[in-house]
């Protein structure tokens, strides 16, 4: 797997302090490559030593899609079980890392949040989104994966274990007013234009208040819901990614065609 990410692909630039992270793949709803990935996971370690930096803003180009998960056509590369166990190992990485950042994080959602896009969004401390964004991870009537103990854990501490199971089983996509009442989001704007100068204000708004009480916070709750699942669920992620299911739906996403499900 190539960790070059194309410059293009993810902007990266710091206004007065404050630090933003476009993905820049419109074309393809921004659909994370795993060198994006990893360049979003380099800004956050970066922050981390540059205390001229007060807050992070996260946002997708183009008004389709915050980030419609990973590019699916990455798949393609997986041949054995390590290869399963190392995707979910290096985007748990990734999502610690960004959680982990020692300033505010803000995910600016506009348009589709799924997959690794959520899991990216719901890792921020702060989520606006625009009333066209919807989010959800639905993984059951596309590829048939699962997600990583460290996700389902993010994804149950956010809005509980029966929502989550609901969200999952259904494979629906929560739309922008349910996702403000269930806490996935504090606010809803208008369009992409007012996501972008509110993304800005809520940024400087924050980067304006005591860095050491906001550090401490973040890291005080940090703290309070770190589990260590090291080794839990690797029979899980086996049992779907190494599956003629998993095989099928890449396979039916690619192509562009409903896939057709065995169960094994």
């Amino acid at each position: 797997m190539a960790d070059t990410v194309a410059p293009a692909e993810l902007l990266h630039e710091v206004r007065d302090g404050i630090a933003f992270v476009t993905f820049n793949r419109p074309q393809a709803r921004n659909a994370m490559t795993f060198p994006m990935y990893e360049r979003l996971a380099a800004i956050c370690a970066d922050i981390n030593t540059d205390d001229t930096i007060k807050a992070l803003v996260i946002t997708g180009a183009g008004e389709k899609a915050f980030a419609a998960g990973t590019d699916i056509s990455q798949f393609r590369a997986f041949s054995t079980p390590q290869d399963a166990l190392d995707y979910e190992a290096r985007i748990d990485k990734v999502l610690g890392t960004l959680e982990a950042c020692r300033v505010p994080t803000i995910a600016a959602v506009g348009g589709a949040c799924t997959g690794g896009g959520a899991g990216i969004a719901f890792s921020c401390d702060l989520r606006i989104a625009t009333a066209n964004a919807r989010f959800g991870f639905p993984i059951a009537r596309t590829l048939g994966n699962c997600l990583s103990m460290s996700n389902y854990a993010r994804l149950v501490e956010l809005i509980g274990a029966a929502r989550t199971k609901e969200i999952i089983f259904t494979a629906r996509l929560v739309e922008a007013e349910e996702a403000k009442l269930v806490g996935m989001i504090s606010e809803i704007v208008s369009d992409h234009a007012a996501l972008a100068t509110r993304a800005e204000a809520l940024a400087r708004l924050v980067a304006s208040h005591a860095p050491l009480t906001l550090r401490a916070t973040k890291e005080a709750l940090r703290r309070l819901k770190e589990r260590t699942y090291d080794g839990m669920g690797k029979d899980l992620i086996l049992s779907c990614y190494m599956s003629a299911d998993f095989k099928e739906g890449m396979e039916a996403f690619l192509g562009k065609r409903p896939p057709v499900w065995s169960g094994t």
